[in-house]
């Protein structure tokens, strides 16, 4: 059971980059999937979300109108385009998978997930 965050990279601001959510050994279809950063220095924070049931999504207010969140269940992937990107983007950017959506706290509680992608770095230069 694995999940793989790839797609992250070097970046001017203004740029875009688009991150997969891989998963092997399980299928996504009954997981919901959310993407985390941390900054040097700072908390992990929750960035974006997508439900298993209706594929309904949330956002972090920092990244609402540039950030899209997507699944596609035929590649058992789930990706995170992020356009008009900021330098306060930078960040280690990780996915999780959190079974059926079974969440107390909501989906920000990152210690509320079951599995975790080893994170890729996202870097914009101003």
């Amino acid at each position: 059971v694995q999940l793989q965050a790839s797609g992250g990279g070097l970046v001017q601001s203004g740029g875009s980059l688009r991150l997969s959510c891989a998963a092997s050994g399980f299928t996504l279809d009954e997981y919901a999937i959310g993407w985390f950063r941390q900054a040097p220095g700072k908390e992990r924070e929750g960035v974006s979300y997508i439900s298993n049931s209706d594929g309904s999504t949330n956002y972090a207010d920092s990244v609402k109108g540039r950030f899209t969140i997507s699944r596609d269940k035929a590649k058992n992937t789930v990706y995170l385009q992020m356009n008009s990107l900021k330098p306060e983007d930078t960040a280690i950017y990780y996915c999780a998978a959190q079974y059926r959506g079974f969440s107390i706290n909501g989906w920000t509680s990152d210690y509320e997930y079951d599995y975790w992608g080893q994170g890729t770095l996202v870097t914009v230069s101003s």
